[in-house]
């Protein structure tokens, strides 16, 4: 939830030309990741959960490729980036520990 707060503080800068392009992804797989582990924790299953943290991991992965192509736009700054990136590796290590746990 955290990360997906910062994009969005963070896109309310980007240019306006960028208002349905790179903001509207980021600001989407940020919140694909957190609704994902919401969505899988719901179903009460462990495989379901599994699968559901597999889509919030991608989710990260797409987020991650697409916060250095916003830095390399110049649409934020080298130190917002690897802020968000600190944040989005913090939460794949989280998803990546409970999939371990729920291996089959």
């Amino acid at each position: 939830m955290q990360l997906a707060r910062e994009v969005y503080l963070l896109t309310e800068e980007f240019p306006r030309s960028e208002m349905f392009g790179l903001r509207v992804q980021l600001r989407r797989s940020a919140v694909s990741g957190a609704s994902n582990i919401a969505e899988g924790h719901g179903r009460l299953t462990d495989p379901q959960l599994r699968n559901s943290l597999g889509m919030a991991r991608g989710s990260l992965y797409e987020l991650q490729t697409q916060i250095e192509l916003a830095c390399d736009m110049n649409f934020m700054t080298p130190s917002s980036r690897q802020r968000l990136l600190d944040l989005a590796i913090d939460a794949a290590k989280l998803i990546n520990g409970l999939l371990g746990v729920l291996e089959p």
